[in-house]
């Protein structure tokens, strides 16, 4: 009789540790950066974001830094996993450089192998309409950690902080999201891209 009493108060207990949600595939909306990679050169930035995790592809454009420096130039990124290439347009010349993409599809949400770490309130808990419910996710890939918070219970992505040993942390702050993408073609490279 006791392990049974036992083996349902570990159902219990396991029920209630909340399962991976799934974020919205397609959106768009703003990101602050915040990149600690090195010393020499840290990013901080605001970009505008067409996030699309069903094709597999990422459109940047930064709207500003708050680390200016003489100089700095400014780019809109288009990332196109499927087919492996980065394109970076200079907004001032409009000259394109095109890469090969060499890491993963990254989503912004929360993978199916991530572990829950906590419940907290954004805000000023109590307060009716001046609070947010977030999840804290973790997940690991290689040697890289991810931590990721998203909204509760609809799972938009709030922050996300990517970890690199020794001591790169990158993280992003997502506000201002909507569902959905209003024009695809802002994933299609400039004609200034195709004559590289």
């Amino acid at each position: 009789m006791k392990l049974f009493v036992v083996l349902c108060c570990f159902v219990l207990a396991q029920a209630q540790i909340p399962k991976p949600c799934e974020s919205p595939k397609q959106w768009e909306g703003n990101i602050l950066r915040v990149d600690k990679g090195t010393a020499v050169k840290p990013a901080n930035e605001r970009l505008k974001v067409s996030y699309d995790e069903t094709n597999q592809r990422v459109r940047e454009i930064t709207e500003y830094s708050f680390t200016p420096k003489p100089g700095q130039e400014t780019y809109e990124v288009i990332y196109l996993h499927q087919t492996k290439k980065e394109y970076r347009i200079n907004l001032v010349t409009r000259k394109c450089n095109v890469t090969t993409l060499t890491r993963p599809f990254m989503p912004n949400g929360v993978p199916s192998n991530a572990t829950f770490e906590g419940f907290a309130t954004v805000g000023a808990a109590g307060i009716s309409g001046q609070s947010l419910n977030v999840q804290d996710w973790k997940f690991t890939s290689g040697t890289e950690t991810f931590y990721g918070v998203v909204t509760s219970p609809d799972c938009v992505p709030v922050q996300h902080t990517h970890y690199t040993p020794p001591s790169t942390f990158v993280v992003s702050s997502f506000f201002d999201i909507k569902a959905g993408i209003r024009d695809v073609s802002v994933f299609t490279p400039p004609t200034e891209c195709n004559q590289e």
